[in-house]
């Protein structure tokens, strides 16, 4: 049962630390690819295919973007909304700072380098306890 213990954790540490590794690099370049988004207060329109929300961005010129059913739905009947529009980029916005892909890969990989950690010291303490 010990040996059996020992190579369940040893697998859990390098699976974890590892792969712990290797997903906080590829929320990192996920971050770099997200690009800089800027907060601002838009002002929210109906249009003739929808509802919009236009904005001033850093330059002072006037941006707009169509919402999507799901943002549309989450501001309800506001006539104003707190945004963040990508900078460089005209005409897109979201309601939410961080890409909901890139805080998932980032929780995924805090979790695996978590479990990593943790497998890592019950080894030592495996370690000392059947020494």
């Amino acid at each position: 049962m010990s040996n059996a213990l020992d190579a369940l954790i040893e697998i859990f540490t390098w699976v974890g630390l590892g792969g712990g590794i290797l997903l906080a690099f590829v929320a990192v370049v996920l971050v770099l690819a997200d690009g800089t988004w800027v907060p601002t207060r838009a002002v929210v329109e109906h249009a003739e295919g929808g509802r919009v929300v236009r904005w001033f961005d850093e330059g002072g010129g006037v941006n707009e973007a169509p919402l999507a059913p799901h943002d549309d739905a989450r501001l309800g009947d506001a006539d104003m909304a707190d945004i963040f529009y990508r900078r460089g980029s005209a005409h897109r916005m979201r309601l939410t700072r961080s890409s909901p892909s890139v805080r998932f890969v980032s929780l995924l990989a805090a979790g695996v380098l978590g479990l990593g950690a943790v497998s890592f010291i019950a080894s030592i303490v495996v370690l000392f306890v059947q020494g």
